[in-house]
């Protein structure tokens, strides 16, 4: 039996799944927390209320989500606990076996995330400024796209 699961989110896992988020902003010096923590779970829970919300578990326990509206990742975080053990590949992973096609956004400064994305086959395809974001910090757009056979 898989130590990883996953499941569509249920309205019940906002607080869990808005950990690992929570949990990221906390611990990321270069990231300005602009909205609350009560904030960032009603955020999950609207998301997951949209139907766009996969979680895993790691030992049964939540450890983290994906986001996905379409071909858009909305959000994807893991807790730090759980960082390195596949989580985040097999949500990834899960995404991309139902989609051709994915985008996201990513900060600049995240360099791990950057790394994970490329490593999954992820390609840059836009930098911008920030301005467009709401923390105001510098991003890429990233896209995969299934090769044709």
């Amino acid at each position: 039996m898989s130590m990883i699961t996953l499941r569509p989110a249920r309205t019940t896992d906002a607080g869990k799944a808005a950990t690992a988020m929570t949990e990221f902003i906390d611990m990321t010096l270069w990231l300005p927390r602009i909205h609350t923590r009560a904030e960032d779970i009603g955020f999950v829970g609207m998301m997951i209320e949209r139907g766009w919300v996969t979680v895993v578990l790691h030992k049964e326990q939540l450890v983290g989500f994906l986001a996905r509206e379409g071909e858009n990742i909305q959000a994807l975080y893991i807790q730090q606990s759980a960082r390195g053990l596949g989580c985040g590949a097999a949500l990834l992973g899960q995404a991309q076996s139902i989609m051709n096609r994915l985008t996201l956004w990513s900060f600049q400064a995240n360099a791990p995330a950057n790394k994970f994305y490329a490593a999954h086959g992820f390609a840059e395809m836009t930098r911008t400024s920030g301005a467009g974001n709401d923390e105001k910090l510098p991003d890429i757009q990233m896209t995969w796209q299934r090769e044709a056979f």
